[in-house]
C-alpha cells in the first residue's frame, strides 16, 4: 500500500493516489491539513481519464494514523519535511502546484492535465505498466 502526501490532499495527493489505482496499486491519500471542497479543476481533468473524484474526501495524516503502508511519497517539500525520521521509507516527488497557474480556464486546465501527466510518467517509471 502506498501512501501519497501533500499539503491540502486536494489535487495532486488524491490524483496521485487515483492514478496508482488505475495500476492495481493500494494507495490513498493525506495532506498536512485538509480542505473541505473538492477541487473543481482536478475533477475536471480525472473525468477526462475516467475516473470520478467529484466525492473526494480530503484527510490529513491523522486520518490515516495506524493505517500500515510500504512506501510514501511525498509530493512537496511540506510533506517530506513531515516525514522526516518516518519508519516507512519515504521518497521524494517534487510535483508542481496547479493551483497556482493563472489565465484563462483552458489554461489552467492545462497546469493540471500536464501534473496529471508527469505523474502517470514517474507511477509508470517506478511501478510498471497497468495490471490487467
Amino acid at each position: 500500500m502506498v501512501l501519497f502526501a501533500c499539503n491540502l490532499n486536494r489535487v495532486r495527493s488524491p490524483m496521485a493516489a487515483a492514478l496508482a489505482q488505475r495500476l492495481g496499486l493500494g494507495a490513498d491519500s493525506c495532506g498536512l491539513s485538509a480542505t473541505d471542497a473538492v477541487d473543481p479543476f482536478l475533477a475536471a481533468v480525472m473525468l477526462e481519464v475516467g475516473v470520478d473524484l467529484s466525492e473526494h474526501q480530503p484527510k490529513t495524516f491523522a486520518d490515516v494514523n495506524g493505517e500500515t503502508f510500504d512506501l510514501i511519497i511525498a509530493l512537496t517539500p511540506e510533506a517530506r519535511e513531515r516525514l522526516a525520521g518516518s519508519a516507512t521509507p519515504v521518497e521524494y516527488w517534487p510535483t508542481a502546484d496547479p493551483t497556482l497557474a493563472d489565465g484563462s480556464r483552458e489554461q489552467r486546465l492545462d497546469a493540471y492535465r500536464e501534473v496529471r501527466r508527469a505523474l502517470q510518467r514517474r507511477l509508470s517509471e517506478r511501478f510498471g505498466a497497468p495490471s490487467t
